[in-house]
């Protein structure tokens, strides 16, 4: 039953698999997660390698190694409860192979140890995640520009990620909180990002800690009038978030996004009303004025 299930999966997931076939982030940590069983198995190669085995078999797993693998599927199994997208469960994987890879290498020789250990570097230093490139109505904030958005129009609730590039936990909730932002952005609830990775002043005026053990990236921020009214996940006395899942479910409770979105559309009409009577004339095409103006803010700062 259980390899039905992981087969149907496997199916289901195939056309985004294939995408990451052409990306060269994934190639390369698919082959570093597998190094280590390939070394061991390779003909002609295998047989030079020490083993611990009672048969002297070196192209096999010795029991120490099949310990660190198996210790190795429990870590990635407890890790996985929390993610969300397909892409936060084969970053755990990747992680915690390259993890195993290295002591399993380093146990079977030091040099090969060592050269590991090198590449895995390289990698990190040269080989980063893609970034989430599709559709999106979320305004990019930078050091100079969020203040002054936050406070331009009191009526507007803003919902705002602060995240670093180099978050993992970052790069795979993008794709969620870009649904979200096409699913509720309206005039009155709008959605905004800023990279305190890069702008150090508002991470520190909003007090969202770009260190990794704090654990509070991404954090999302929710403003009426131009001042913040709520923000999860939670951070205790120590300075660390209170553990929780960002999942499209648990956003849109947490954070009243339908309620939020119906005030919303009735400040909208408002708004339309107020200029009809202005102007004296009814204001056409105002939505798909809005939603142009929505899509060229949403482009990306390169």
């Amino acid at each position: 039953m259980a390899l039905i299930t992981g087969l149907c999966t496997f199916l289901y997931h195939l056309p985004q698999i294939y995408k990451w076939l052409l990306k060269p982030y994934y190639v390369a940590s698919f082959l570093m997660t597998v190094a280590f069983a390939v070394v061991r198995k390779a003909p002609g190669l295998c047989e030079h390698l020490a083993t611990q085995r009672d048969d002297g078999n070196s192209c096999d797993f010795d029991w120490r190694e099949l310990e660190i693998l198996m210790f190795l599927s429990a870590i990635v199994m407890m890790k996985n409860r929390r993610a969300i997208t397909l892409e936060q469960h084969m970053g755990n994987v990747f992680l915690f192979s390259k993890v195993a890879n290295v002591i399993l290498f380093f146990r079977l020789d030091i040099r090969l140890g060592i050269l590991y250990a090198a590449l895995c570097v390289a990698f990190v230093m040269t080989c980063k995640p893609p970034l989430y490139m599709g559709p999106e109505y979320i305004k990019y904030f930078s050091d100079k520009t969020i203040d002054d958005e936050l406070q331009r129009d009191s009526r507007v609730t803003w919902i705002v990620e602060f995240y670093a590039n180099w978050s993992s936990d970052c790069q795979s909730f993008a794709p969620i909180f870009a649904d979200l932002s096409l699913k509720y952005n309206c005039t009155g609830l709008r959605f905004g990002k800023v990279d305190i990775g890069r702008y150090g002043e508002v991470s520190q005026k909003y007090r969202v800690s770009t260190s990794p053990l704090a654990k509070q990236l991404p954090s999302l921020l929710l403003f009426q009038g131009g001042r913040e009214v709520m923000r999860r996940p939670m951070v205790d006395n120590k300075g660390r978030a209170v553990s929780w899942t960002f999942n499209e479910e648990n956003i849109i409770r947490e954070f009243n996004l339908n309620e939020l979105f119906q005030k919303s559309k009735k400040l909208s009409k408002s708004r339309g009303l107020k200029e009809e009577q202005q102007n004296g004339s009814p204001v056409e095409g105002s939505d798909e004025e809005d939603s142009a103006d929505q899509t060229s803010e949403s482009k990306k700062d390169q």
